[in-house]
């Protein structure tokens, strides 16, 4: 009984002293932390956002490597979508139609994170629907949890991140074109 009292404990200690210097926030800044959903059209007040931890993922077409820190300066919208997700299946198609005819003229950046998903049935997705903005492929869910931790137990969800390179808004549900083109109506206002 002692034996495994004292195995726990050094357990504890073992496991407390594994947090290294990625623990500790580094450089001053502290990053987004998820800690809830925004409401759907609104945004993050200004004063209150916090920086989006830097990713990089592949991209779906397999034609190289996002960075998110290639954005800084414009608006950013991240789709996280999978190919088997009926709200997703709907979303994406009306997301691409607002970067084609409104948000890329604008310098508006979009994203889609393919989640949860096998590349191939992504790929096939983004080619039968003709979205014209890029994807990466994140079955593992690295993005999410880089991001601050988002709640990438459902899809879809969207992140604007402003052109100051913090989280702006995260929406936890579907998000119709006008919603979407409102909140980056206001955002853009900002400049």
């Amino acid at each position: 009984m002692m034996r495994a009292l004292l195995s726990l404990i050094a357990a504890a200690l073992l496991l407390s002293a594994c947090t290294g210097s990625d623990a500790v926030d580094q450089n001053g800044v502290s990053t987004y932390e998820f800690k809830g959903a925004t409401q759907l059209g609104k945004l993050i007040p200004a004063t209150d956002r916090k920086p989006a931890a830097d990713f990089d993922a592949k991209l779906l077409s397999g034609g190289g490597t996002f960075k998110l820190a290639s954005t800084r300066g414009k608006a950013v919208v991240l789709n996280f979508w999978g190919s088997w997700c009926t709200p997703c299946r709907t979303e994406l198609p009306q997301f691409d139609l607002l970067y084609r005819k409104v948000m890329k003229a604008r310098g508006v950046t979009f994203l889609g994170v393919d989640s949860k998903d096998d590349a191939g049935a992504g790929r096939d997705f983004v080619r039968t629907n003709d979205i014209s903005f890029p994807s990466v492929y994140d079955e593992p869910g690295r993005v999410p949890v880089r991001l601050g931790h988002l709640p990438a137990t459902s899809l879809p969800f969207t992140v604007l991140i402003d052109p100051k390179g913090r989280v702006a808004a995260v929406y936890a549900l579907q998000v119709s074109y006008k919603d979407l083109e409102g909140a980056l109506d206001r955002l853009l206002a900002e400049r």
